[in-house]
């Protein structure tokens, strides 16, 4: 078993417009854009970034907006709905304001004893408001204000037509099974940062998905620094997964890998991050683009649709 993951650290999602993709996390949800990037592999498409002040660990959400891509199937073999904390008894203030905003799917639940409001993003993605005691300091500069705004992530769904085999590969990375709850089984990082939760939804009879917008990409997990991610993935190789080499992404380091039920792990430092290019009052706001695309700038400048 590892110890050197703490939770999450970002997750990675498909959108079909990069506008109202904008819109929806800065001006419905209230988060921070942080950085205005492409995608390392297809510079003509966005990566952008949403979270925290600064981009901390565990409130990462990022987007991939490929124009006009078409809707994903949710299925198993995938992570499905991801969960955000809120503050305990600000269901009844999303509420009220996600309905001005005509959100749809918009309901609210329980789950393990947490309320919960549900909500999908603007490509059906699935989206949860957890209430929770969270510490963290939000962002509350676009307009939400510090009783209700969103403190990071909560946790993620994983469905999956078998549990076992993920089970496994959680206990060794350092989770423990916490409770069962009908289908769901709950996995948590003791001492793990606040985004420590990964819950396991077993559907047997479940149709594969498809991944397409509104589908999460990929899901990462937190190390402090180079040294903890090189150990990680030294046991991971020594387990029987097969695990990239390190792969410098600006504003942190990240291997890949895949899950026995599909879905593909990421681990990421906290180094060098966001502010690596941007003094913190300015995050977001320009355009950076990796080295190997800056001979790009003018094409790209072009190429990509203003976001406001």
């Amino acid at each position: 078993m590892i110890n050197q993951i703490k939770g999450l650290h970002h997750i990675t999602s498909l959108a079909s417009n990069a506008r109202e993709n904008n819109a929806f996390f800065t001006q419905v949800l209230g988060l921070r854009r942080i950085k205005k990037t492409v995608n390392f592999d297809a510079p003509d498409v966005y990566h952008l970034y949403y979270g925290d002040e600064v981009g901390s660990a565990g409130t990462v959400m990022t987007y991939f907006p490929f124009p006009n891509a078409s809707t994903g199937i949710p299925g198993v073999g995938e992570a499905g709905r991801t969960s955000m904390s809120i503050p305990t008894g600000s269901s009844q203030a999303w509420l009220d304001r996600l309905a001005g905003f005509d959100t749809r799917n918009l309901s609210q639940d329980s789950r393990f004893g947490q309320a919960r409001v549900l909500l999908d993003g603007p490509d059906g993605d699935q989206f949860a408001l957890v209430e929770c005691d969270d510490e963290r300091t939000p962002w509350t500069g676009s307009g939400v204000g510090e009783a209700m705004a969103v403190r990071g992530f909560h946790s993620i769904d994983m469905r999956l037509r078998d549990n076992a085999a993920s089970e496994e590969l959680l206990t060794f990375m350092g989770y423990e099974k916490q409770d069962i709850q009908g289908n769901i089984s709950r996995f948590v990082v003791p001492d793990g940062n606040e985004a420590n939760v990964i819950d396991l939804e077993l559907l047997p009879e479940g149709p594969h998905a498809a991944q397409g917008a509104g589908s999460v990409h990929h899901v990462a997990f937190a190390v402090e620094n180079r040294a903890r991610q090189l150990e990680v993935r030294e046991a991971l190789l020594d387990t029987g997964y097969q695990v990239t080499p390190v792969i410098d992404r600006d504003y942190f380091y990240a291997i890949y890998f895949r899950t026995p039920g599909g879905i593909l792990f990421e681990v990421s430092t906290h180094e060098p991050g966001f502010d690596r290019d941007e003094d913190t009052a300015n995050l977001g706001e320009a355009l950076k683009l990796p080295s190997q695309h800056e001979h790009l700038r003018a094409k790209l400048s072009g190429l990509l649709e203003p976001l406001t």
